[in-house]
């Protein structure tokens, strides 16, 4: 009853310039990333209403062309207008619930097939867990159960995306409980989902931002 979130949110997308003029221009669309160890599984990935995150993604994977598979000359923020649909929305306790029965299902796969889980690791020096295959491989898992349970009529939808918040980053202050990279991440399957795709323009200094 209480699930549902607003209509639309504002997404904004780290890439190269080249690839956000190409959909701009409607000569491409964003393709999904299909990493093992994306955060929250397969999908279209955005930044909620964040883009100078997304700008500083796209500078970090332009430093670190090794941590994607896409290569970033300039980096560039794409924005999109979303419905986020059927949301597995990781703010939310019921669908938390479904992801940790999803990891049980997860585990008990690969103790009958003595087959180890994947892992969540971080990367280089960093003690942050960037590359989160354990994580990916439990949302997929949750979609793969949730598709099962609606070709057999026992659930009526398929999740159109995933929603979860991040804390990362350097703490902003001693003993702090916030991080200077804190954000929520939004994973789009359902490319409908996305309803245009927008230039993101600088504010008009003369007036407030309402």
């Amino acid at each position: 009853m209480y699930s549902c979130l607003p209509t639309f949110i504002l997404g904004f997308h780290g890439c190269d310039k080249s690839v956000a003029e190409k959909v701009l221009k409607d000569k491409d669309t964003l393709h999904p990333s299909s990493n093992t160890y994306d955060w929250l599984g397969n999908g279209i990935y955005f930044w909620e209403n964040n883009p100078d995150r997304a700008l500083q993604y796209a500078k970090e994977i332009q430093k670190h062309p090794e941590r994607c598979k896409e290569k970033i000359k300039t980096p560039y923020v794409l924005g999109a207008v979303i419905d986020l649909g059927h949301c597995l929305n990781l703010l939310d306790s019921k669908y938390l619930q479904i992801v940790k029965e999803s990891y049980q299902i997860l585990r008990s796969f690969h103790l009958s097939k003595n087959i180890p889980l994947p892992q969540n690791k971080p990367i280089g020096n960093s003690d942050e867990l960037l590359l989160r295959k354990l994580d990916c491989a439990v949302i997929q898992t949750t979609h793969g159960f949730n598709d099962l349970l609606v070709k057999k009529g026992k659930r009526s939808y398929s999740f159109d995306s995933v929603r979860g918040v991040f804390w990362e980053g350097e703490e902003l202050y001693e003993n702090a409980g916030f991080r200077e990279k804190n954000h929520i991440q939004v994973c789009v399957r359902n490319p409908n989902c996305i309803k245009g795709y927008f230039r993101v323009k600088k504010p008009a200094s003369d007036f407030r931002i309402p």
